[in-house]
């Protein structure tokens, strides 16, 4: 039996190797399967818990959707939409934050890295999304969920949701309890300048991230400016553990290869950096160079793109409204 699968991407710009290798390139594989059935979300109600230029939110969803395409998500198979377009998502996550409950919440460690010592001045947005994400993911009777290990906590509480719903209001089964698909042979990608910090986006320097729209230049030039240590590469993966950057550059080739860390550990065993580097700057402009390439070529087509994207809110719409109709009849709306 096929699995139904919702995950969501936040359009905050500049979607880097890490996205790719962390979320897209494994939608791209659950998208060929034949018998999934997934929906691919662009959650900008998710972005706006902290403060957006609306312009480049605009912009930040069309990179978002030309991102999916250029990669290999196919709109004719998959839905493809924004969420926002599609009003039951917030109806539903406002019913659910009155069914799930301030102890759960207070929980979430995401709350407390992301608000930092100034929680006061956090939105109520950012404090409370995860039942918005509960909703986005129930109203579609989602089955597996793509999650990473900082959204696992996020799952719990929408299976939390679901299943008080369900006893609340006395509908066995109303709301599907979905399982995490944690993806396997999956390393954290960090950042290039530093091998103890993840690849983000909001690092100052453009150098510690492959971005998805960067050309063949800038891919060598970023891998060959990469942090690495005096020492010829490692013939062990304990030896491995103790050198983030190196682990870190081993880990992109394997990914990237789709091979196990320890056969490119095998390979390169006692080669030195500058040549390891330009076999991986190599596979690297194979993979990404002809996304960036569709990417830039998609968003000289928004017309193309409002067309996906208006189908995908058409189809999401007949689902998740069916879904809020039937929420609020159990109501007693």
């Amino acid at each position: 039996m096929g699995k139904k699968i919702f995950s969501g991407v936040q359009p905050t710009g500049n979607l880097h190797l890490g996205n790719y290798l962390g979320a897209i390139k494994n939608f791209v594989k659950l998208n060929n399967e034949d018998q999934n059935d997934c929906i691919f979300c662009i959650v900008d109600l998710h972005a706006i818990t902290v403060a957006q230029d609306p312009k480049k939110l605009k912009d930040n969803i069309y990179e978002t959707a030309a991102t999916f395409i250029a990669s290999g998500i196919d709109p004719k198979k998959s839905i493809i939409f924004n969420q926002s377009s599609v009003s039951a998502h917030s109806e539903a996550a406002w019913i659910l934050s009155c069914v799930a409950r301030m102890g759960w919440l207070n929980r979430m460690t995401q709350f407390k890295e992301k608000a930092g010592k100034d929680k006061e001045k956090a939105s109520i947005g950012l404090y409370s999304y995860p039942v918005l994400m509960a909703a986005d993911i129930l109203l579609y009777d989602t089955s597996h969920v793509p999650v990473g290990d900082d959204q696992k906590q996020h799952l719990e509480l929408c299976r939390d949701i679901a299943q008080k719903f369900n006893n609340d209001f006395n509908v066995d089964d109303f709301f599907k309890i979905p399982e995490p698909l944690i993806q396997k042979k999956f390393s954290r990608i960090m950042s290039l300048r530093d091998g103890t910090k993840k690849m983000s986006k909001s690092e100052l320097s453009d150098l510690s991230r492959i971005n998805l729209t960067d050309d063949k230049d800038q891919i060598i030039n970023k891998i060959k400016k990469a942090k690495t240590d005096i020492l010829q590469l490692p013939a062990t993966s304990a030896d491995l553990e103790k050198r983030p950057e190196a682990k870190n550059l081993m880990s992109i080739y394997s990914s990237i290869t789709d091979v196990n860390l320890d056969d490119t550990i095998n390979k390169f065993s006692g080669k030195n950096f500058s040549e390891f580097k330009e076999n991986l700057s190599e596979v690297l402009i194979d993979e990404i160079n002809p996304i960036s390439n569709e990417i830039k070529k998609l968003l000289k087509e928004k017309s193309f793109l409002d067309q996906i994207l208006d189908s995908g809110r058409q189809k999401a719409d007949k689902i998740a409204s069916e879904k809020l109709k039937k929420i609020q009849e159990i109501m007693g709306f």
